[in-house]
Order: C-alpha cells, then structure tokens, then sequence
C-alpha cells in the first residue's frame, strides 16, 4: 500500500509540474496566438477546431458550402430520378449534413490534403510582421503563415480562404443546375400524368457531375 501511495504521489506530482512548467499561449488577439492554437490543432489531428482562427471570408464561405449543399440535397431528394439523386447524395450529403461551418472545413480540408501540408510546415516562430489588421508569422523554416484580423479581434489565417470562396462559388452554381433539373424532372412527371402516362418526356437540364 506505501509503494502504490508513492507511484500515484509521484504521478501526480509529475502531472502537477507540467501544468506549472507549461507556458500559456498568447491571447489569439494576437498573430503569435492564433498561429500557435492553429499549431496545436494540426498537432492533435482537430482539423475543425482550425475554424475560429480563420478569417471571416473563410468562415462565411464554409456555411455557403454546407447551405447550397444541403439544398441540392433536398431538391434531388424531391425530384431526381433514383440512379441520379443517388451519386449526388453520396458525394454531397457529408457537406449537406454538416453541423457546423468547422465541420465543412474540416472535410474540405481532409479532400484537399491540408492537414498534411500544415504538418510539414508548421514549426516554431522566428518572427512576426504586422502591418495593421495584417500579419504574417514567419516560422523557424522559413515558411510565412498570413493572418487578417476579424471584427471581433481574433487573427484568421488566410491560407485557405480563395480555395474555400471558390468551392462556395461552385457549390452556388451547382445548387443552380440542380434546382434547373429538377423543375424540368417535375415537369415532365406532370406532363406524364396529365397525359396518363402516355408518352409525356422531360427535356432536362444536364446536372451537374458530383465532386
């Protein structure tokens, strides 16, 4: 019983000076801290926890995706012949579906690779250039890591904002061409009942391929 007492004392006193050795990050009001709760995310394999330390264009881009998604979802469930509304469900829906803008992110971010390119380029910081609601961390290897401050002071990187504003633009166009498909798909269902099934055809709007 002394020798078990003695291994927990000493495991807790272990557990007690990590937390008293461990420096607290800086405030994410600043680059240095953002750059570093980003760091620590990549680190523990959290792509969604990246999202609050985005900037806000990136932000809003990941919820257009999730809501354009979700929409073309709801339509090819209403109106898509099976085949067709099935390959767009299976490649849209995890979008669809999502929670959360950071969920969004980090899809996009597993299909697009971004954890392992952080990985490699993630290391410390050897210096931080800022230049009004701009900045940029410079880290030990040479790699440069830009942030823009939101409205609510937070630093966002902006790494990934022109790839996610572009796949909100696509997923907005998609959801176009889908909901076009679809009212030709009920229109040619009514012109199929109204003729009792004698030979009504739809002339359908191509859907879009799922990516």
């Amino acid at each position: 019983m002394v020798a078990l007492l003695v291994v927990v004392g000493l495991a807790l006193a272990g557990v007690a000076a990590f937390f008293a050795l461990r420096k607290p990050f800086p405030s994410d009001r600043t680059p240095e801290g953002a750059y570093l709760r980003v760091a620590h995310s990549v680190s523990e394999g959290k792509l969604a926890a990246i999202f609050p330390y985005l900037e806000t264009e990136a932000q809003w881009a990941a919820y257009t995706i999730r809501d354009a998604r979700k929409k073309a979802c709801d339509r090819a469930r209403e109106s898509y012949p099976a085949a067709e509304r099935d390959a767009l469900l299976a490649a849209w829906q995890p979008e669809a579906d999502a929670p959360d803008g950071a969920d969004v992110f980090a899809l996009v971010a597993a299909r697009r690779g971004w954890e392992p390119r952080l990985r490699k380029d993630l290391s410390g910081i050897a210096a931080t250039q800022i230049d009004g609601d701009r900045a940029t961390i410079v880290t030990v290897r040479g790699t440069r890591y830009p942030f823009h401050r939101r409205d609510n002071g937070i630093w966002g990187l902006t790494i990934f904002t022109a790839d996610l504003l572009a796949a909100a633009e696509r997923a907005s166009r998609d959801l176009a061409v889908v909901s076009a498909a679809a009212d030709d798909y009920d229109r040619g269902a009514h012109r199929t009942d109204a003729g009792g099934g004698g030979g009504g055809t739809a002339t359908t709007t191509a859907a879009p391929a799922p990516r």
